[in-house]
């Protein structure tokens, strides 16, 4: 593959070239050109652990596109996107605006290269409302007490929190069961959870060889059991078809068109949508 361009250097400003971050090394991973040479090193090392480590990217992205659709389906019109990576298609607010002009979308990410894209994401539709916050999820007091946050979404009404592929970057020791849970106990009856989390059920050691590769990089990466990830819905009522690897959940027949589905092995991502009761 041919190597990628750095991104401007006069933009680099606490960016951290020197290591690796999620959103870059996905960015990277999804063909994108805003990432540093320690992010393609780190995917590049990470494929040779895993040859399909293309795939569960590409198959984030898709569910993330049917989640929202479904959401905005529902009558949600609030989206709480959360570790939402640079800004690559299908954009959040570009789905549900297009269903209903009127949502009103919070992306929250806690690399500053986001923000430097962030001129992308908050082009919406002007009968609704686009914001960015740069912000930890580790930080749910911070994210959930904001101005940002408070002044574009209205939380006396349901929201759709959107935590795609993110999770499985947080440890133990920092117990994402318990953000999860304080994050929607913030949120109204009626409001929904759409996750996915990458899972080590299918090929075990090559997801552990690409978590090690990381790990030495100094990035987090913990593949769940699904009864792990099953977890994170706890007394939330799962929408059909329930917990799934990606390309079974509500498969869209013409997305993209003529596209040969991948096993569960290559994927190795769950996902699903509940609703708060």
């Amino acid at each position: 593959m041919a190597e990628q361009p750095e991104p401007d250097p006069g933009t680099r400003a606490d960016l951290h070239p020197d290591r690796p971050h999620p959103a870059r090394v996905y960015n990277y991973l999804l063909g994108g050109k805003d990432n540093f040479a320690a992010d393609r090193e780190a995917a590049e090392r990470g494929l040779r652990a895993n040859p399909d480590s293309r795939i569960p990217p590409r198959e984030n992205r898709l569910f993330l596109g049917r989640a929202v659709r479904y959401l905005a389906e529902q009558g949600i019109d609030q989206f709480l996107d959360i570790g939402t990576g640079i800004p690559s298609a299908p954009h959040v607010h570009h789905i549900a605006q297009e269903i209903n002009p009127r949502s009103r979308i919070v992306y929250v990410d806690n690399d500053p290269i986001v923000l430097l894209h962030a001129r992308a994401l908050l082009a919406g539709h002007p009968g609704g409302r686009t914001d960015y916050l740069e912000a930890d999820l580790r930080d749910v007091d911070g994210i959930l007490r904001s101005a940002v946050l408070n002044d574009t979404l209205d939380l006396n009404r349901p929201v759709g929190l959107l935590l795609i592929a993110i999770l499985h970057f947080l440890g133990d020791e920092h117990d994402p069961w318990s953000i999860v849970e304080r994050l929607m106990a913030a949120l109204p009856s009626g409001s929904y959870l759409a996750l996915s989390h990458l899972t080590g059920d299918f090929r075990p050691e090559a997801w552990e060889q690409v978590a090690e590769v990381y790990r030495r990089q100094g990035v987090t990466m913990r593949v769940r059991s699904r009864q792990q990830i099953e977890r994170f819905f706890t007394g939330l009522d799962v929408v059909d078809p329930g917990l799934r690897i990606l390309p079974a959940w509500r498969p869209d027949p013409g997305e993209p068109a003529g596209r040969a589905t991948p096993s569960d092995a290559q994927v190795s991502v769950y996902g699903a949508v509940a609703r708060k009761p």
